[in-house]
């Protein structure tokens, strides 16, 4: 049975609205904004380069591996509930990560803030959904709703940038812990509660763990590649380990009564194609980014400030083409422009190979930047398809699969690029290169890894997403179900 649908009188609605909109930023925000803080946190706590990726993959692999799970608690428990216990789940492990001086604390407590944030995001969209009627006003929300998470990237560097140079690296988290807990003492009076009535309360739990730790040790095998050797015993004992979970995953959804992740979704072409161009772009622009942000810290001599304003570029880029993106969507079709948009940023990220171990921003950096601005181009149409021939009472997983292909596609993304960058960077060394050229050498092979990556996606824009418009592609097709009974 479908949702009650409490709709409060507009301007509660949308005072609603910008709460939910503020925690759901948070979450967007804090997977990039620790990226410009990576080599000074590197240097308070101690952490290795090969080690410094985790502080990021942590949080994606929680944040992508339970969000389906998260989801499906909000439906069945409440949604503001789920939102409340995940917003204060996220404000304490943002609290802990300040306090931290231990590199391994950090990253175990970057996991649960992820966790937090697997709780926090599909809660607040469903709430959205729920408050808003399907048309004008739902659709004025979503667009918000896109917008803000669009922006998530840009203001996470930018923030990131400013907070550690004129505060230092913990008050990234303390914002967190100031926005966190005021949004969390006006919730319950400000957000609706709603859930899932007369539906037998069945999770999956097995299905989200099984998945998260076997993209967790696949993580784990190849940030360790470079020491131990990629025919090592242990890295394919990992390997091996990884893919049977996954095997495991597979199997356990196929015979779950309620599964996570139904199956029978990938039957859908330009769902699955999506979701597959959303695995390489996650992987690939967030492995540049975080590449990108090392070479211009440590081999370039940015402050985490200039850096993030350097990185301001792409995302000013991204909201000038926004609307051109969609309007094309209309036009053309889906494919077209995702497959435009992944040529470009490809060739934005293969350009950043020619930038000098001792260049200038306009000179080297400026064109690879603004170029790498049109990823969304990329975003927005695989965001359409990832909902097209998609039956209402299937909107909320597909909504929610596509957040978690992009985080894991980045989590692998920067395990690989980070992997490949240690990699070249210590074979350079070890022929007599000086530590400059040694890591743009690095960099600049990881960069290749990226842009490749980003390009592979084009054939599958081609072969799986159908050729259509938005009008075609945002239909979300209606089950007969009874009427909703009224919320508690």
């Amino acid at each position: 049975m479908p949702e009650p649908s409490p709709h409060p009188v507009n301007a509660l609605r949308w005072r609603a609205f910008s709460l939910l909109a503020v925690a759901y930023f948070m979450t967007a925000v804090d997977m990039l904004i620790v990226n410009v803080a990576l080599p000074t946190i590197g240097r308070k706590l101690d952490l290795a380069q090969a080690d410094l990726q985790w502080v990021v993959t942590a949080y994606a692999l929680t944040f992508g591996g339970f969000l389906l799970l998260g989801g499906r608690a909000a439906d069945l428990l409440g949604r503001r509930r789920v939102f409340a216990a995940g917003l204060a789940l996220f404000t304490a492990a943002s609290l802990a990560c300040a306090l931290a001086t231990g590199g391994v604390f950090l990253i175990v407590m970057r996991g649960v803030q992820g966790l937090g944030a697997a709780m926090v995001l599909p809660a607040a969209l469903s709430i959205v959904m729920n408050m808003f009627t399907e048309g004008t006003e739902r659709n004025r929300a979503l667009g918000l709703w896109g917008a803000i998470g669009a922006s998530g990237a840009t203001v996470g560097v930018l923030a990131g940038g400013a907070l550690t140079r004129y505060a230092g690296w913990p008050y990234i988290f303390y914002l967190n812990v100031v926005v966190g807990g005021a949004a969390l003492l006006l919730t319950r009076r400000v957000v609706p509660e709603s859930r899932l009535r007369g539906v037998r309360r069945r999770y999956d739990p097995f299905g989200a763990v099984t998945v998260t730790a076997a993209l967790v040790i696949l993580v784990y095998a190849i940030s360790q590649a470079p020491t131990a050797g990629w025919t090592a015993s242990r890295t394919l004992a990992l390997i091996a380990t990884s893919a049977a979970l996954l095997a495991a995953f597979v199997a356990i959804e196929a015979r779950a009564q309620a599964p996570l992740l139904p199956l029978r979704l990938f039957r859908l072409s330009t769902l699955a194609g999506s979701n597959a161009v959303g695995f390489l772009l996650g992987a690939s622009f967030y492995g540049y980014i975080f590449i990108g942000t090392l070479y211009m810290q440590q081999v370039l001599g940015y402050s985490a400030m200039n850096t993030g304003l350097a990185w301001l570029t792409v995302g000013l880029t991204g909201v000038v083409l926004a609307g051109p993106a969609q309007m094309l969507v209309t036009r053309t079709s889906i494919r077209l422009v995702a497959a435009a948009g992944l040529t470009l940023t490809g060739a934005g990220i293969l350009w950043a190979t020619r930038a000098p171990a001792h260049g200038g921003f306009w000179t080297n950096l400026a064109g690879p930047l603004l170029l790498t601005g049109t990823v969304t181009w990329i975003f927005i149409p695989v965001s359409i398809g990832a909902l097209v021939g998609v039956t209402e009472r299937d909107a909320g997983v597909a909504s929610g699969l596509i957040d978690s292909s992009q985080q894991l596609g980045g989590a692998i993304g920067i395990a690989i690029a980070s992997t490949v960058a240690a990699t070249r960077t210590r074979d350079l060394r070890a022929h007599g290169h000086a530590i400059a050229g040694a890591l743009t050498g690095g960099f600049h092979t990881a960069f290749w890894v990226c842009g490749l990556i980003a390009l592979a996606g084009i054939p599958i824009a081609f072969l799986f997403i159908r050729h259509t418009g938005v009008t075609g592609a945002a239909t979300v097709q209606q089950d007969q179900v009874p009427e909703p009974a009224p919320a508690d």
